[in-house]
């Protein structure tokens, strides 16, 4: 796993430093200091933030999770195709919460933009209407904010926050994973929120509206839906012990699973257990990625895992079509990765 791409890190090339990432959370940490509200709350990995709820004598917490969609949003915007950004939104932000048992309550979201075009916006709103919606959320507002000479013409940026809730005693306990438990993997459809500035980087605009495999033309792929997997993981929890779960976003299988697990466990995945969707095939082949980078920089066919007892993983698969085995969790000793991946032969 530790084989380097022959140029360097792609991502970092294509102008996205993970490391630099990791390095200002840990700023922020330096920054905010020791001062902790009397109310908040410890969550596992960071997907979400918990707070008790007032009156509730700590028995539930809100959950709260700010993100955005990533470099998506200029396929999106010079393809003239933007409800898909919104609908991908609140997804990605039900999945964040989704990790620590939250159900969504309300949502609001942040659309900037240099010239304001209302059908646009009307257009980019929806989509995050109809999400919301599905997962009976409300849609509380946001803010429209138009700067001129912040954006280039037709170019605009999203984000948005989401609040939910949960039962204290029903947040994951990482430190229920223990050897032998078995890893659950929903499968992804593309790139979902991550990879963009690196997907943009390898496939040329020209490229966009030619079809690549049975038919599917690279836009397509590219603004694929990032789906919620809030259905598939309750229907799992109704038919098997749930221990932890992980959203597998920016930093991949590597940096979003370890969140998950206590420091003396490891999680083991064989990648020849499931599909990679074939957009990622272009990226690793053409970006000469390294096993390393590729399951840092790209979900590589899994949108979201959890850790389930073994005797439960056949009832989660029967629970959720698609759903795989796919690893395992082992013992950890001494300073040894927490996340390994046996990758398909090339």
């Amino acid at each position: 796993m530790r084989e380097e791409s022959p140029n360097g890190d792609a991502y970092a090339r294509a102008g996205v430093d993970i490391s630099a990432g990791n390095q200002a959370v840990a700023r922020y940490k330096d920054v905010i200091g020791t001062w902790r509200h009397p109310d908040q709350m410890d969550a596992i990995g960071g997907f979400g933030g918990l707070f008790k709820l007032p009156g509730s004598d700590g028995k539930r917490a809100l959950v709260a999770s700010a993100d955005g969609v990533g470099t998506k949003i200029l396929i999106a915007a010079e393809l003239g195709r933007y409800d898909g950004v919104g609908r991908d939104l609140v997804n990605h932000c039900v999945n964040d919460i989704l990790v620590v048992n939250a159900s969504p309550m309300f949502f609001l979201d942040y659309f900037a933009v240099g010239k304001l075009d209302p059908d646009v916006a009307a257009q980019v709103v929806a989509g995050c209407a109809r999400a919301c919606r599905a997962h009976d959320c409300a849609l509380l507002g946001g803010e429209t904010a138009e700067m001129p000479g912040l954006y280039a013409p037709g170019h605009f940026d999203l984000a948005g926050t989401i609040v939910g809730i949960v039962e204290t005693a029903d947040v994951p306990d990482p430190n229920s994973v223990e050897a032998g438990d078995a890893i659950v993997g929903l499968p992804s459809v593309g790139l979902h929120t991550n990879g963009y500035s690196l997907a943009r980087a390898l496939i040329a605009r020209e490229e966009w509206e030619h079809s690549f495999d049975d038919g599917i033309t690279f836009a397509d792929a590219l603004l694929a839906e990032h789906p919620s997997y809030y259905r598939a993981v309750r229907a799992i929890q109704r038919a098997a012990r749930v221990k932890t779960m992980a959203h597998i976003t920016g930093g991949g299988l590597l940096e979003n699973v370890p969140r998950t697990l206590p420091p003396g466990m490891k999680a083991i995945f064989e990648q020849t257990r499931w599909s990679v969707p074939p957009i990622m095939r272009v990226l690793v082949e053409r970006g000469k990625l390294s096993p390393e980078e590729r399951y840092r920089t790209l979900n590589m066919g899994i949108g979201y895992t959890l850790v389930v007892p073994t005797a439960d993983a056949a009832k989660a698969l029967e629970a959720a079509p698609g759903a795989r085995v796919v690893g395992w969790i082992e013992r950890r000793d001494g300073d040894e990765p927490q996340v390994v991946v046996h990758p398909a032969r090339d």
